[in-house]
């Protein structure tokens, strides 16, 4: 099959925004197009609301936007000790070494000996003469690459290097937004735990009406247990909520590379509002997050690598050229050894190619080439999960946005009626299960407030990941 520039295949699958962002398109010939078909959208379909720009410099750096210094520092902190980037970071080194064990088949190899030998000639059961000589040699081979095959296979190792560069990007991606997602966990159970406490205090003064009053005769023995209940139903909440908030304080130190405890100081010191994230964001076009995205951009070098093995397979086809060349020295005293005058050459071309192999070329050519196809379909999943990501962020920011709007009004209203049912309740006017409901109702309100601005911010950090912030092509 002959091989065609990247501009002659039909591009059903949008490769080409990637490979130019990757400086490839100009540098790399593919075969067969991919059976895969993933055609990008103009425009993203649950965008409205954000700027649609050059989004890099929001990207860049993200968690700084949300204003929360501890937030920064914590994923500052993870990023530089966490054990996931130093792995990544190894995986780097290795790709590097092993491309630098690719690049030294292209250059000839040199080899050094030296040695003596002793000859004793035998007469009469007697030793009659000995003689020793003296040897020194010199021997160099060279593989030519003639056709381009170790070329080949070098260049597959580069893109190696590249795919394990972005891997180690998605690594860093995924830890600033595990940190920062779990740090939102952490100040929303700090906030309902305030939330419940500050309850509690109207819940005890209500109990502590209701003795009084069952006491004097006014009210009978089951209002007096339904304050009860109420009050040991708030406290029940506690524990589960302090459970929460040590168990996300023990995450947080694990993602920053710390034993369980270390945080704790930075953690409790500071404000325990929950961040909010900025007013603007740009989003840019899908293309632009198909570029900027470390995983989708692993995925094309993982895919070009492939290409290039493949290549190199079909090329294991031609004959390879060998040059070898010795150059010795045979002497009978070790003063002769640097005589010029015994001195011996050689040198020896050869052409050898392959003629039977038992199918064995063409069966690593099958292999290389279904595992093209399925670099290219691993490449198009990332393409559609990138794109999947950012609209589900997208819907998840507009929706949890609107259902903020309603439970700010809703809980405005339920703190007023929880405060004229308690008025009331003292002036004897509406009953005990009236007070109580309000009070439910303004705790449940309270704490759905706190969870849905728990998960506007998160929405926006997930939204941060999907377009490629932090490790963008261009950040």
């Amino acid at each position: 099959m002959p091989i065609r520039s990247l501009h002659s295949i039909p591009l059903r699958l949008s490769v080409a925004p990637v490979l130019a962002a990757l400086g490839l398109t100009a540098c790399v010939d593919f075969g067969k197009p991919g059976t895969s078909s993933v055609s990008l959208p103009q425009e993203w379909k649950n965008a409205a609301g954000f700027k649609v720009a050059e989004p890099s410099r929001d990207l860049s750096r993200w968690w700084g936007r949300f204003g929360d210094p501890t937030l920064t520092r914590l994923v500052t902190t993870s990023l530089a000790n966490n054990l996931d980037v130093e792995t990544s970071m190894s995986r780097v080194r290795q790709a590097r070494a092993s491309r630098e064990s690719e690049a030294s088949s292209l250059l000839p190899t040199l080899s050094g000996s030296a040695g003596s030998s002793a000859n004793t000639t035998m007469r009469d059961n007697a030793a009659d003469s000995r003689s020793i000589s003296y040897s020194t040699g010199l021997n160099a081979s060279w593989e030519v690459d003639l056709f381009g095959k170790r070329r080949t296979s070098l260049l597959a190792s580069s893109a190696n290097i590249n795919a394990a560069v972005e891997n180690l990007h998605t690594v860093q991606s995924s830890l600033a937004s595990e940190v920062a997602l779990a740090y939102l966990d952490l100040r929303s159970s700090q906030a309902r735990l305030q939330v419940v406490r500050d309850s509690l205090k109207s819940r005890e003064e209500t109990y502590q009406l209701t003795v009084w009053r069952q006491k004097a005769g006014q009210i009978d023995q089951l209002d007096l247990r339904q304050a009860e209940t109420s009050l040991e139903q708030a406290k029940a909440s506690i524990p589960s909520l302090e459970q929460s908030i040590a168990q996300a304080k023990n995450r947080l130190a694990l993602l920053g590379g710390q034993t369980p405890g270390s945080f704790d100081g930075l953690l409790s010191s500071k404000g325990r509002d929950i961040p909010s994230p900025p007013s603007g964001l740009a989003v840019g076009i899908p293309a632009d997050t198909v570029c900027q995205r470390p995983d989708v951009r692993s995925a094309a070098y993982q895919w070009v690598a492939a290409v290039y093995k493949t290549r190199a397979a079909k090329l294991e086809r031609l004959p390879n050229l060998n040059l070898s060349g010795s150059l010795g020295i045979n002497a009978a005293t070790v003063g002769k050894v640097f005589n010029p005058q015994t001195a011996t050459a050689g040198l020896v071309a050869g052409l050898s190619g392959p003629i039977f192999d038992a199918g064995r070329i063409r069966a690593n050519i099958e292999i290389q080439t279904e595992a093209e196809e399925q670099a290219l379909l691993a490449y198009s999943s990332s393409v559609l999960q990138a794109l999947s990501d950012v609209e589900d962020a997208l819907i998840a920011c507009r929706r949890s946005g609107e259902r903020i709007a309603v439970l700010e009004r809703a809980t405005v209203s339920a703190r007023e009626a929880s405060i004229l049912a308690g008025q009331r309740y003292r002036a004897g006017v509406v009953d005990l299960v009236t007070v109580l409901d309000a009070q439910r109702t303004e705790l449940g309100l309270e704490e759905s407030l706190i969870s849905a601005r728990t998960d506007r911010s998160s929405a926006y950090v997930q939204l941060y990941k999907a377009l490629g912030g932090g490790w963008s092509a261009n950040s």
